[in-house]
């Protein structure tokens, strides 16, 4: 799980990404959502988004964003009775998936934003629906 943060504000005002990575098939899911969004109304886009397509997961693993570092999130994993664990700085579990994910999402929005552009829109990620 990483965040893209910093992004221009949609129409639906979201301004951050957060993508999740399912480490047995390597798909993705991309959640869009608001930086001042609470950690409970993230939980709550877990659940209904993560949890309703796989069910519970077994493991997290985090890079240690602070949302995810948080008692909420150790509590949810508590009652869910799964395991948040934490890449290390020696030993990241999270191999990189996520971080070239997020490239590959980068260079689709930026290739969104030029196609706009020849279009004459406006060069901004708001023509992108997220």
């Amino acid at each position: 799980m990483d965040f893209v943060v910093g992004l221009p504000r949609t129409p639906r005002g979201n301004d951050s990404i957060w993508v999740i990575i399912d480490r047995l098939t390597k798909s993705a899911h991309f959640l869009p959502y608001k930086i001042r969004t609470s950690v409970p109304a993230l939980a709550k886009i877990y659940m209904k988004e993560i949890v309703r397509l796989h069910g519970v997961l077994a493991s997290t693993v985090s890079d240690r964003d602070p949302p995810f570092v948080s008692h909420f999130w150790k509590s949810l994993h508590k009652v869910l009775g799964t395991k948040l664990a934490f890449s290390t700085t020696f030993h990241p579990q999270a191999d990189g998936q996520s971080e070239r994910t997020i490239q590959t999402l980068e260079d689709i929005l930026r290739g969104c934003v030029l196609d706009l552009g020849k279009l004459g829109r406006p060069s901004t990620f708001g023509g992108v629906c997220l």
